[in-house]
């Protein structure tokens, strides 16, 4: 069985000047509605009202630069490397757990302190997971019906992956790592009933770890019922729900927004989609939707069309991991879901998420480079 769908080769022309053109698009949307969200914030507790665009501008010329070596890296030297990237990323997790690295920030153990430079090592667990199941996967395409040997090595890893990511309290990241993990699972083609007994064993175990830690359980009464405590877990929710109707239909304008000024935590970060809908309205934040569907459309268009299984999954794995972070941040803001910690790629202030994120995209266009050559 060769995955989920049969790929067929198409031919095409020059490189993906349309994906390109939509990551450009993204990426100054993001740093526009970062600099309008964060200036008051920075002025008034930093003294500097452009130290967070200032920052995200250094790490995304940083991230372009890496995004540049994603995209001339050849598929060999990516699958050949892809071991120790995996150990490299249990690595970097283990991290976490060791004094004077690391610190509890908020009850979770996130970051490593390095150098002067901090890293969520969860972020880059999000892209090996992908390289390791794009790899594993299509190694193995030919056996997808052999659990012992094709779906319970890489389910092991992706189960340590993630009991690593939970004992550093962030099970917001660990949840989003097993719908990616999953995901991929389906699409390499796993039979449809061992996927169905991953899900009986995914689901109840997710809800164990929920109503384990009692912050947890304010963030889904907060979700259910934030009107029960309107200044305390319910006040994020209520706050960036009131931002969304202020922006109506075309929005306050751009920098004009008014619960950016201190009504809404987290601004900056985790709630930078309520501070950017506030200013440009429901008109913008659909034009916002459009590009992000266009851009895993697009990627998951050329994956497929490469009739190459790898880079199909690959393309897959790195378009969904940006899609979907950005349709869960979504829907926290907008009431959907509870809050979840998980930022909103190419806008929210945050390095780790950034750099990881343009490594993404040069992989991705790095796909349809190979795509184009092997037409030549």
């Amino acid at each position: 069985m060769k995955g989920r769908f049969e790929l067929e080769r198409v031919p095409g022309g020059q490189s993906d000047f349309i994906l390109l053109m939509i990551i450009v698009l993204l990426a100054g949307s993001g740093f526009a509605a970062l600099f309008s969200a964060s200036y008051h914030y920075a002025g008034k507790y930093f003294n500097d009202s452009f130290m967070f665009i200032r920052k995200q501008l250094i790490l995304g010329g940083a991230g372009m630069v890496l995004a540049f070596a994603g995209y001339k890296i050849s598929v060999e030297y990516l699958r050949k490397w892809t071991p120790l990237l995996l150990l490299g990323g249990f690595g970097l997790i283990l991290l976490t757990f060791i004094p004077g690295i690391s610190e509890e920030i908020l009850g979770a153990r996130r970051w490593i302190f390095l150098f002067g430079f901090s890293f969520q090592p969860s972020e880059l667990a999000k892209l090996v997971v992908v390289l390791y199941l794009a790899n594993i996967f299509d190694k193995k395409q030919d056996r997808m019906h052999d659990f012992g040997n094709t779906v319970l090595p890489p389910l092991i890893i992706l189960v340590m992956i993630i009991g690593l990511v939970l004992l550093q309290n962030d099970f917001s990241s660990a949840v989003f790592i097993l719908v990616i993990g999953l995901s991929m699972f389906f699409m390499a083609g796993v039979p449809i009933l061992y996927f169905v007994y991953l899900l009986m064993a995914a689901v109840p175990t997710s809800l164990i770890f929920l109503f384990t830690k009692p912050h947890r359980v304010e963030r889904l009464i907060a979700f259910i019922s934030p009107e029960a405590d309107p200044i305390g877990s319910g006040y994020q929710v209520i706050a960036a729900q009131s931002a969304l109707k202020n922006g109506g239909l075309l929005g306050q304008g751009l920098g004009h927004g008014i619960k950016k000024l201190g009504g809404l935590p987290e601004v900056h970060s985790d709630f930078i989609f309520a501070s950017t809908a506030e200013e440009i309205g429901f008109m913008g934040v659909f034009c916002i939707i459009l590009l992000f569907l266009g851009f895993a459309a697009r990627a998951l268009m050329r994956g497929y069309k490469s009739g190459n299984h790898y880079d199909f999954l690959l393309s897959f794995g790195l378009a969904a991991c940006i899609l979907y972070q950005a349709l869960f941040n979504m829907a926290v803001v907008s009431g959907l879901v509870p809050a979840t910690g998980i930022p909103l790629p190419f806008f929210s202030s945050g390095g780790s998420s950034l750099l990881v994120t343009f490594i993404m995209c040069g992989l991705l266009l790095g796909i349809t480079k190979r795509q184009n050559e092997e037409r030549v």
